[in-house]
């Protein structure tokens, strides 16, 4: 909405506007902190291999996704045969999430078994953010939960874990976030992060698939 429209508004018309706009850029700064908190939840813990190697690994798959729906949003014909919301600035989105994507393959070349680099907080909280603020910018918002969404699996299942065991007194699962779980039912290292893979793969090519049933 241009200044000229705002002038012509009301003074309750503009307030309504005023606070829409104020929920939208809560609700958006709410998305990004969230998707920040999941993908960073796979850090710091007992078995470093698991966590760092499954969680890149979901994270350049998703960083993947986004490179491919930011090109389709930047280009006009794409965009206008998938009814998306066409951004032509969003081709400088899709070159910043090809920089994620190798990025995460340089991380995960020098972090396959056994890993010789360690990330903490600063890195994966960062990779979180970016990944939320790309869907913002390309405004497919919603799919972030859907290409992410083993992020959200292993987050849900810390908060599962936590509510389980204060308001009843049980676990759900042996160890939360879920991939500690499946070390202790007797998964390999190697089996976790390549089933997580596959996983984080079906939910990316799911979100993909939805471009073309809306």
């Amino acid at each position: 909405m241009t200044a000229l429209d705002l002038a012509g508004l009301s003074a309750e018309a503009l307030r309504a506007h005023r606070l829409r706009y104020a929920l939208s850029a809560l609700a958006v700064a709410v998305g990004i902190a969230a998707v920040v908190l999941m993908v960073s939840i796979g850090e710091g813990m007992r078995l470093f291999i698991v966590a760092q190697v499954s969680q890149f690994g979901t994270t350049l798959i998703a960083a993947a996704a986004f490179t491919g729906l930011a090109y389709v949003t930047s280009h006009f014909r794409f965009s206008e045969y998938l009814d998306l919301l066409h951004r032509a600035s969003a081709g400088e989105v899709t070159v910043f999430c090809g920089a994620m994507v190798g990025a995460a393959m340089g991380f995960l070349w020098w972090n396959c078994y056994p890993a010789q680099v360690f990330m903490g907080d600063v890195g994966s909280l960062a990779l979180g953010g970016a990944l939320g603020t790309v869907a913002v910018l390309i405004k497919q918002e919603l799919l972030l939960f859907l290409v992410g969404g083993l992020f959200m699996i292993e987050a849900f299942s810390v908060m599962l874990q936590v509510a389980s065991f204060r308001l009843t007194g049980k676990r759900i699962f042996r160890m939360s976030p879920l991939h500690h779980h499946f070390e202790l039912v007797g998964w390999k290292e190697p089996q976790i992060i390549i089933r997580f893979w596959i996983v984080a793969f079906v939910f990316a090519l799911f979100s993909l698939t939805t471009l073309k049933l809306r």
